[in-house]
């Protein structure tokens, strides 16, 4: 579990600091996948909302009594749909019910495993199903065993429906999805929210800090923009600021152009939950190694 308030040093898309009481339990992961868990009693809590590969533990040296589990380079991926932790006919995780039906003691737990029942269970529907605002209908068609809504397929074992599940094409969908979703379709630079005729949002999820140099698909290295922003993002003529001031660089031959159709204000628009807003560390990545500055 991970709560959005936690004392601990977590990054969920690189780290998870933990006391020691939960070394032996955490250790049984190393190499394989974990689910994460905003607790009930997180107000708005997301329930299940992503998956990692765990790549080692180490104590952390600079907290004494603690360790770090380190998330495996591009692994982590926010589900496209939140997964409660009830259902309506109880539990998820049913292997948290003891003998009596009831849920145990174990649900209490912030590192616990969990059965490839249950952990295929919730990426069934965390990622096996996309809202039908999304994507564009230009865009890439729905992999095979994927379509909206969700068809039965047969996958041979458990370990290859899990790679079905996050290959590049699936993650994409998702992280498009999860993007938009927390900037309500709307581009953060021009303010601009267009719904096509077939009902989908004409306004792309763009990396921060690439795919291809390690950009993990987690909405805080996302943002929404429109085809032309996005263009210009992804080429360095236009960047942002930590305090989301939109950044135009010198080489652009045009800034009036460029600014009349940005917001007004020159700042970027921010999503709701400050959770979702960019991280400081992108955004640097993106001023230091793409924007021409």
């Amino acid at each position: 579990m991970l709560r959005p308030d936690s004392v601990y040093d977590d990054s969920p898309a690189e780290r998870y600091q933990f006391p020691k009481q939960y070394l032996g339990r955490a250790q049984e992961s190393v190499g394989d996948w974990i689910v994460y868990l905003e607790p009930r009693r997180v107000p708005n809590s997301r329930g299940y909302y992503a998956i990692a590969r765990v790549d080692d533990i180490v104590p952390d040296r600079s907290a004494e009594g603690l360790y770090l589990a380190h998330i495996e380079a591009g692994s982590y991926l926010e589900f496209a749909n939140l997964v409660p932790f009830n259902d309506g006919g109880g539990p998820i995780e049913r292997g948290l019910l003891n003998e009596n039906g009831k849920l145990s003691g174990r649900a209490q737990a912030a590192v616990r495993p969990i059965s490839s029942a249950d952990f295929l269970s919730i990426i069934d529907k965390g990622l096996g199903q996309f809202d039908p605002i999304l994507p564009r209908s230009d865009a890439d068609p729905v992999p095979n065993g994927l379509s909206d809504p969700l068809e039965p397929f047969v996958i041979e074992s458990d370990r290859q429906r899990i790679s079905h599940f996050v290959s590049r094409p699936v993650r994409d969908r998702a992280f498009r999805q999860v993007v938009l979703r927390a900037y309500d379709e709307r581009c953060a630079f021009t303010g601009l929210r267009f719904i096509n005729g077939g009902g989908r949002a004409e306004v792309d999820a763009a990396h921060i800090r690439p795919v291809e140099h390690n950009g993990p698909d987690t909405v805080q290295n996302g943002l929404a923009l429109s085809g032309t922003a996005h263009w210009m993002f992804d080429r360095g003529l236009i960047s942002l600021s930590n305090d989301h001031e939109i950044l135009i660089s010198r080489q652009v031959n045009d800034v009036d152009s460029v600014t009349s159709f940005l917001n007004r204000d020159g700042r970027a628009i921010m999503p709701k939950r400050e959770k979702d807003w960019p991280h400081p560390n992108f955004l640097e990545w993106h001023r230091e190694h793409c924007f021409k500055g």
